[in-house]
Formats: C-alpha cells, sequence, structure tokens
C-alpha cells in the first residue's frame, strides 16, 4: 500500500487540536527585539488557584479569576470564535481577536491583534 499527499491536503499551518476546554493562565508577555519575553502570570493572586479560560463546546467562553485573602471567585461569561488561527472572544460589548500562536493537547498561545500581548495558557 501506498499512500500520497497533496499539497491542498495541508492544513497550512492550521492546528488540528480541538480548542474547547479549561486553559489555567500560566504567563503573559510580549515580543521583544523579535524575541518572545514571557514571565508568570501577574493576574494570578498568590496563593490561589491560577485565573483561566474555559471555552466550550457551545461557543460560550468563561473567564475565571482567582483574587483577594479568600481567593474568591468570579467567572466572566461571553462567546468566542474561531476561524482558522484567529480566536475571537466577546463580552458584553468587548471583542478582542488574537492570533492562535500555539494550539497543543497541553498549552493554548495566543497574542492580541491590536496590544501585541502574548498569553499562555496549559491545560
Amino acid at each position: 500500500m501506498f499512500a500520497t499527499s497533496c499539497s491542498s491536503d495541508d492544513n497550512e499551518g492550521e492546528t488540528i487540536v480541538p480548542i474547547q476546554g479549561k486553559f489555567n493562565l500560566s504567563q503573559t508577555g510580549t515580543i521583544v527585539n523579535g524575541q518572545e519575553v514571557l514571565v508568570d502570570a501577574p493576574q494570578n493572586a498568590s496563593g490561589c488557584n491560577r485565573d483561566y479560560l474555559e471555552l466550550r463546546l457551545s461557543n460560550t467562553a468563561v473567564i475565571g479569576d482567582y483574587d483577594g485573602a479568600n481567593c474568591a471567585l468570579t467567572e466572566t461569561t461571553g462567546t468566542y470564535v474561531r476561524s482558522h488561527n484567529d480566536l475571537t472572544i466577546t463580552v458584553g460589548n468587548l471583542s478582542s481577536t488574537s492570533d492562535i500562536m500555539n494550539l497543543t493537547n497541553k498549552e493554548l498561545k495566543i497574542k492580541d491583534k491590536a496590544t501585541g500581548i502574548i498569553t499562555v495558557y496549559t491545560r
């Protein structure tokens, strides 16, 4: 048996890993002089669980934020749309579109198209 591949079968760099799931906020950063500079996410409150982004099959986006001395959880719900390697999250009247830089079974790395800020989430 032989298998052949045609260029029309290629996914043009688009990942085929499902984007649905719960991702814990891990790092943030930007590109400086052509190099990624990432730091542990300052949004994560010390001693609390990490903030998260949950992308559900229903195209619902849930943003979880742990804060305060008792690590109170605030969940904000919106919607998301994935188009190829773009991810648009809308909460209320605010929308942000990011490039999906990396999506694996363990990591979602996005770069905001407006600000250039890179956010790394892990599963």
